[in-house]
């Protein structure tokens, strides 16, 4: 059993004289869920085709669970379930049909057993016997989670799975997809949506002009946030005019970057902190909360690729 349940060793596609994707490598690793991000156009829907083997390669290796598509395709895609873009589905049919179907289809037997399971899993127990056309989108995405996973894959690949959906049904897509990977099912996940994903992932790359321009993992991502020398912190208080006066005057190299209504956002060094507080009380200013603001990962990727923008202007 290898290591990683998908492995992507210097993908390449190009198109004529134009290159849509250069030289990408990562892995994926057990039961973690790993982003694809990047805007629309950065590449990241060709990676996803050309590892499902929808479009050819033009140079690269693609290893899922060990198995390489060139020398073992059949067992390399018996490990793989994928949905790209929006799932399609028999609308005439009940959702207990449609996935009768697609096991009958599966190189290995499908019992009724873990039919039972999966719909289980994506909460559609109470509607699987329903005709599809009566599903909204987000349990027709369930649904196509489940079709994906009825032969039990290592990797789930999905390429913008919440499009479409209200908060709720995001909220409930991304439960499924931590309870899967609780369970040792490992998840590859495109999305432009920084928010969701940085709820959602272990780990992200970033793609950008069909190039990986950073890898990290979340946990890490939010570890050097921390140990950043310097913090950024709101504090609310009663008087944000005075307070601003007294750092101005007494600890100059503390920052106020933001100054709005009974709040004012600083810039200061951890150990500063108590003396800022001390400094308010000291001066009859009441103050009511100081948080600590983390950086999101909409801030990360906005200065990584910022950063690359302004050393290809150099």
């Amino acid at each position: 059993m290898s290591q990683f349940a998908l492995e992507v060793k210097e993908l390449t596609k190009t198109i004529g004289k134009k290159t849509i994707v250069d030289d990408v490598s990562f892995q994926v690793e057990r039961g973690e869920i790993f982003g694809l991000l990047g805007p629309n156009g950065a590449g990241k829907t060709t990676i996803i085709r050309m590892i499902v083997s929808l479009i050819n390669r033009t140079g690269g290796t693609v290893l899922v669970n060990g198995h390489d598509l060139d020398e073992s395709f059949t067992k390399a895609m018996n490990e793989l379930g994928a949905i790209v873009e929006n799932p399609e589905f028999y609308k005439y049919l009940s959702g207990y049909k449609n996935l009768r179907h697609y096991a009958r289809m599966a190189l290995s037997d499908i019992t009724e057993e873990r039919l039972n399971e999966v719909t289980k899993l994506v909460g559609l127990e109470n509607a699987i016997h329903d005709k599809v056309r009566t599903y909204s989108l987000g349990m027709r995405q369930r649904l196509g989670v489940a079709q994906a996973i009825l032969h039990k894959p290592s990797i789930l690949i999905l390429d913008e799975p919440t499009n479409g959906l209200d908060p709720q049904g995001i909220r409930e897509f991304r439960d499924y997809l931590r309870l899967l990977a609780s369970q040792g099912t490992s998840v590859l996940v495109s999305s432009h949506l920084l928010s969701e994903m940085q709820l959602m992932c272990d780990r992200f790359a970033i793609i950008e002009k069909g190039k990986l321009i950073h890898i990290s993992s979340m946990h890490h991502e939010n570890e050097t946030s921390e140990a950043l020398e310097v913090k950024t912190i709101e504090v609310e208080l009663s008087d944000p005019a005075l307070a601003s006066k007294l750092l101005k005057e007494q600890m100059t190299d503390v920052k106020v970057t933001n100054n709005k209504g009974n709040r004012i956002t600083l810039s200061a060094r951890k150990e500063q902190i108590p003396r800022i507080n001390k400094l308010f009380v000291e001066n009859e200013i009441d103050v009511f909360e100081i948080l600590n603001v983390k950086a999101t990962l909409e801030d990360r990727f906005l200065e990584i690729t910022n950063k690359g923008k302004k050393e290809q202007m150099i």
